[in-house]
């Protein structure tokens, strides 16, 4: 696909669902992103606020042990092993970035369970980096519009640079996760709902909605 197609469907896209660039604490969004691992947003999006309702910042944090930590973002998946991991990133980041969260990919990913897609999730809502983060929603969509032809997170973040102009990437990962929950969904797309099926190239299109028994 070539990058004006590229740029209409992303246009097509913010037009549909204009997402409004949101920013947080860099901590905040570090630490949401860990609950995050494996665990829908209904869910870990209140635990992220009940967290922070109890302890405000890092120190906060610190002054927790591990079980009430456990307790206080339950039920997300893994919680007691995230718990551990907050812990553990939370006396790194004291011990050597005197309490900040680092503004580069590299030493973000050396934080205790903060792969690509975490680092560059921090970087682009957090510091405004121009980055795209791959998650699930992000690989599947981009998949199928054949913008990429790689399973590998990495590989898929490479392409993703390469075909879409600079200006939209940190638009992309909202527009992608917002398609791909309401249209371009899993295991099976609505492609009879989709406004941009003339664009697309998926040959498996799912042209018929299901019927309801």
């Amino acid at each position: 696909m070539n990058k004006k197609d590229v740029s209409k469907i992303i246009q097509i896209l913010n037009k549909k669902y204009h997402p409004k660039p949101w920013k947080s604490r860099p901590f905040r969004v570090l630490i949401g992103v860990i609950l995050s691992h494996r665990t829908k947003d209904e869910t870990s999006l209140p635990a992220t606020s009940r967290l922070f309702r109890r302890a405000k910042n890092l120190d906060g944090i610190l002054k927790l042990s591990g079980k009430e930590i456990a307790k206080i973002i339950y039920p997300v998946g893994f919680y007691n092993q995230k718990a551990k991991r907050i812990k553990a990133i939370c006396k790194i980041l004291k011990e050597k970035y005197h309490g900040k969260v680092p503004r580069t990919r590299e030493e973000l990913m050396q934080l205790p369970g903060v792969g690509g897609k975490s680092a560059d999730i921090v970087l682009s809502f957090a510091y405004d980096e121009p980055v795209i983060a791959v998650d699930t929603h992000v690989a599947a969509v981009s998949r199928r519009l054949h913008w990429t032809e790689n399973k590998d997170p990495e590989k898929i973040r490479e392409d993703l640079h390469m075909l879409i102009p600079k200006k939209y990437w940190l638009l992309v990962n909202n527009l992608l996760v917002d398609f791909g929950k309401e249209v371009c969904s899993s295991p099976r797309p609505k492609c009879y709902m989709c406004f941009i099926e003339k664009y697309c190239p998926y040959e498996s299109k799912n042209l018929k909605p299901s019927k309801v028994v």
